[in-house]
């Protein structure tokens, strides 16, 4: 295989050659569009060309091509993009690409964000603290998918939640994933039964940015926004390359393509996008005769248009369609052992919808959106000879405006309405009169929300928010939201937010260790929903030293208390799996730091350490959360190589050890041990758009060396009374990272304007 990958190396590496020396054939003036602060491409600005209507946009890498029919004309040029000063000057000699250092803009030093208060506003100027991520920083560690790629965002740990068919989830501050809410675009698309493989469905080629907030966010958007919010939003066909392609293999025979195409009919715009992988290797190399990783067969396809009426008015419209089928367990199974007691393995078929719509109102005077959204997920799978068939459908529209009152205030108010339905062959949608009929799951969730966000002064301004939600299943839910914002100016801002949120969970679609046959389900009581209150106090500092380039740190203090919390009990019975409310409370606080380093040179540094202390206390015994690791760390270094147009990255995670789940008297460890996962990566860049790179993934091969498969010898548990005086049983759900070594990425990636 590495010899395979060596010889498609070279071959990309000499078209990514033919296709440079051509471009610099054609004479066409060319340039580079990059932040004047932090070096960074920037994406999606307009360059305006004497006699050249619509003008051009700069690609994923800020390179820009201006037809060599113009240049002729020693044409006046100008750059434009959102908060950064404009840019004049002439077209560039077609001999020499022409390099543009945008500066900031005074009223707006970083980039636009939606997430916190569901509008368009500068990153420093919003109350809510925003972290903001770029494809451009998934690219340093290059990965199939979004679960995968936010591995390198601090406080943000996806985890692997069964050791067989590799089902997780992201949690955040050490928070599970059902306390983290995921949307699309703004809109509530991963949620309930999509949690457990949804994530891994979604490419990162879809992905233009991603916005994260840590911390109270249920007065906006509702229900699962407990903990916090990671908003994804999809590429603007508006900006979007005309031809975009990215694909890449491993040594372990993984393989990955990411395409889209955009074109542009009269005044609609559309994108075209795909996303294929595949895996097809058996790899077993800690000896327990189970696969490591699971088999994979996945699809997706993307279709987005816009539709611009007036340049104030606008609509859009997005589709997406992902199949997969993946399967793990014991290394002899086939498809024809599925769902049998024979030889164990967990197969998964995966068939998920999803559209979503944009429109604003032509109102003058106001911002009236709505946003409507439709998806419906099936899954079918067998984990052993347990059959679950799952189906899944939420339906979404709400209906947002915002105005200014007088000077000062600035409203935002809301009407939303959530309904989902959900069905299995599971005693979760049994009836409950116990004749076994089954009973589909549906919820109403209506809800209104207003916020006021009140200027006092140039340093003080004042975020007020309260929703109202009506749970069709819980009745009335009240969450508020507070935040302050003080800025002495550009270098210094805090804030300080505090809000609360609630959560009703649906555990066959969260846990996925009560779908794999290995314990039985035992649901204690009615379960009330969960209710939390955040606290979250953030300081942001930046530097500008005129020889250094650009200096940022961000350092929070957060708090979340919850009640009602529902949590698994795994050591009561070594059988089952017992869900309650929690008699007590549970708590997440902690410390979050991110420096952000960009030298002239062209070094940036980008390194996160998060310190936190998460437990619940039960009876007045305080006890440890799983999987939330009390100290953990990113960072991603990248250096430029300019004569050669190399660009170096070098980029890793490393956690502290967290506590597992293990059974009474288990001789595994109840905490896994300090671990670190490295990456590097050399990316070569070529004229017209074309990059080919070479990455070594997890340098120093560290994989879990316990037995992370319980008794995997035995998965139907048909000898547990043999030499087995504690009763130990088939558990999938130890695992803590991913049992991989070292291995090699080798692709190809191009961005045609």
């Amino acid at each position: 295989m590495y010899r395979s990958l060596i010889r498609w190396s070279w071959v990309l590496w000499v078209c990514g050659w033919a296709c440079s020396t051509q471009a610099q054939m054609n004479g066409n003036p060319r340039g580079r569009v990059l932040d004047a602060l932090t070096r960074e491409p920037i994406v999606g600005a307009k360059v305006i060309v004497e006699g050249i209507p619509g003008g051009i946009y700069t690609d994923t890498l800020g390179r820009f091509i201006v037809p060599v029919a113009y240049a002729a004309r020693d044409a006046a040029l100008s750059i434009r993009s959102l908060g950064y000063a404009e840019w004049s000057g002439g077209v560039p000699d077609p001999a020499v690409e022409l390099l543009v250092l945008l500066e900031p803009a005074e009223h707006a030093l970083s980039t636009v964000v939606v997430s916190a208060s569901m509008k368009e506003v500068s990153k420093d100027a919003s109350p809510i603290p925003v972290e903001i991520y770029t494809p451009r920083f998934f690219q340093k560690n290059p990965t199939p998918n979004l679960f995968e790629a936010l591995a390198l965002v601090n406080g943000v740990q996806p985890h692997l939640a069964c050791g067989v068919c590799g089902s997780g989830d992201i949690h955040i501050n050490g928070l599970e994933g059902p306390y983290t809410m995921v949307t699309l675009d703004g809109m509530p698309i991963v949620s309930g039964l999509s949690t457990v493989y949804g994530l891994s469905g979604i490419p990162n080629g879809l992905v233009e940015r991603i916005e994260v907030v840590k911390g109270p966010a249920g007065a906006l958007y509702g229900s699962e926004a407990v903990g916090g919010l990671i908003n994804i939003i999809t590429r603007d066909v508006m900006n979007a390359p005309r031809v975009y392609a990215d694909i890449f293999g491993t040594s372990i025979g993984e393989w990955n393509f990411d395409g889209s195409i955009a074109a542009r009919v009269r005044k609609v715009h559309t994108l075209l996008g795909v996303n294929y992988f595949n895996f097809q290797q058996r790899r077993d190399i800690n000896g327990d005769g189970f696969t490591d990783l699971p088999l994979q067969q996945r699809l997706s396809l993307f279709n987005k248009w816009r539709f611009d009426r007036r340049s104030d008015y606008w609509a859009s419209v997005a589709a997406r369609y992902v199949y997969e089928n993946r399967w793990g367990g014991q290394l002899a199974w086939a498809p024809e052992w599925r769902g049998s007691d024979s030889i164990y393995g967990e197969s998964i078929y995966t068939h998920r919808a999803e559209i979503i719509g944009k429109y604003q109102l032509p109102i003058e005077g106001r911002r009236v959106m709505l946003d409507v959204s439709w998806n419906a997920h099936r899954q079918d799978a067998a984990y052993g000879n347990t059959p679950y068939l799952g189906r899944q459908q939420v339906a979404f529209a709400q209906l947002t405006g915002n105005a200014k009152v007088g000077v000062r205030h600035d409203l935002l108010w809301g009407v939303a309405l959530r309904y989902t339905e959900y069905d299995d062959n599971t005693p979760a949608t049994e009836a409950p009169d116990g004749s076994g009929r089954n009973l589909p799951a549906r919820t109403w969730l209506p809800g209104v929300f207003v916020q006021d966000e009140i200027t006092f002064n140039t340093r003080h301004r004042l975020l007020v928010g309260l929703r109202y939600d009506y749970n069709s299943a819980h009745g009335s839910i009240l969450t508020p939201r507070l935040s302050w914002k003080w800025a002495e100016d550009a270098h210094h801002i805090l804030r300080l937010t505090a809000g609360s949120g609630f959560r009703v969970a649906n555990i066959f679609t969260e846990e996925h260790a009560a779908l794999t046959g290995a314990r039985q389900v035992v649901i204690a009581e009615d379960l009330k929903p969960e209710r939390s209150w955040n606290g979250n106090l953030n300081y942001t500092r930046k530097f500008f030293p005129k020889r250094a380039g650009f200096i940022g740190l961000d350092a929070s203090l957060f708090y979340t208390y919850f009640t009602n919390r529902i949590l698994p009990d795994y050591d009561t019975d070594p059988d089952k799996i017992i869900y309650q409310n929690l008699r007590g409370h549970a708590v997440s606080s902690g410390v979050s730091v991110n420096a952000d380093v960009n030298l002239l040179n062209g070094l940036k540094i980008n390194a996160g350490l998060t310190a936190m202390r998460v437990y619940r206390v039960e009876e007045g015994k305080r006890l440890p959360i799983l999987f939330a690791s009390p100290l953990s760390g990113t960072w991603a270094t990248s250096y430029p190589i300019k004569p050669w147009k190399l660009t170096l990255d070098y980029t890793g995670t490393f956690n502290s050890p967290m506590p597992l789940p293990v059974l009474p008297n288990d001789y595994r460890p109840d905490r896994s041990p300090w671990f670190a996962l490295h990456n590097v990566q050399a990316t070569k860049e070529f004229s017209n758009g074309w990059q080919a790179y070479v990455a070594l993934k997890n340098l120093f091969g560290f994989y879990p060396r316990q037995e992370v498969l319980m008794r995997a010898f035995d998965p139907f548990d048909r000898y547990v009374d043999v030499d087995n005086p504690n009763g130990y049983t088939f558990d999938t759900a130890y695992g803590y990272a991913p049992v991989q070594r070292q291995r090699l990425l080798v692709g190809i990636r191009w961005a045609m304007r």
